[in-house]
């Protein structure tokens, strides 16, 4: 089964980043969670963004808050797609640096960046990669998809009832 892994800058992120963590177990995604800092711990970056893909690594999260230089700092070094998670935190500007530190990333190192605090999506976004080339992700996917568009007709129903 295909694995993503999940990093953040640091503890604080965790409650953020378990979004993703979730959202992948209920597809059945094998998840690999740590924290690496890429300004504390440039080593276990270093270590980490060379051999994720030799790991059976097929996706990375990465969740930073503040100048949020993990996302691309991953996505220099490993040959895997990154997404990125910008964390509003307690040192961010309103989330703002954040949100622009992962995706203002210079032509040649891409990072897919999602909303603030929007782990849930990256969640959704790595096993839609994974889903590209994996049918029974896929299927899961395609079933979650429905059940998005099932809560939103039901609820259009109830409120037709209401008026």
């Amino acid at each position: 089964m295909p694995k993503v892994a999940i990093v953040m800058g640091s503890t604080s992120d965790l409650p953020v980043m378990q979004e993703a963590v979730d959202v992948l177990r209920s597809f059945d995604i094998e998840v690999d969670v740590d924290i690496v800092s890429a300004h504390r711990t440039p080593d276990k970056l270093y270590e980490f963004s060379k051999n994720a893909h030799k790991k059976g690594i097929s996706v990375i999260i990465a969740g930073a808050g503040g100048a949020a230089h993990l996302p691309g700092m991953v996505a220099s070094m490993s040959p895997l797609p990154v997404i990125g998670v910008p964390v509003k935190s307690s040192n961010s500007i309103d989330g703002w640096d954040s949100v622009l530190s992962i995706l203002q990333m210079p032509g040649g190192v891409p990072v897919a960046t999602v909303a603030l605090n929007g782990a849930k999506n990256a969640g959704i976004l790595a096993a839609q990669i994974i889903g590209s080339s994996n049918s029974e992700v896929l299927d899961k996917v395609i079933a979650y998809k429905e059940g998005l568009k099932s809560k939103v007709i039901d609820g259009a129903k109830q409120i037709k009832g209401n008026f």
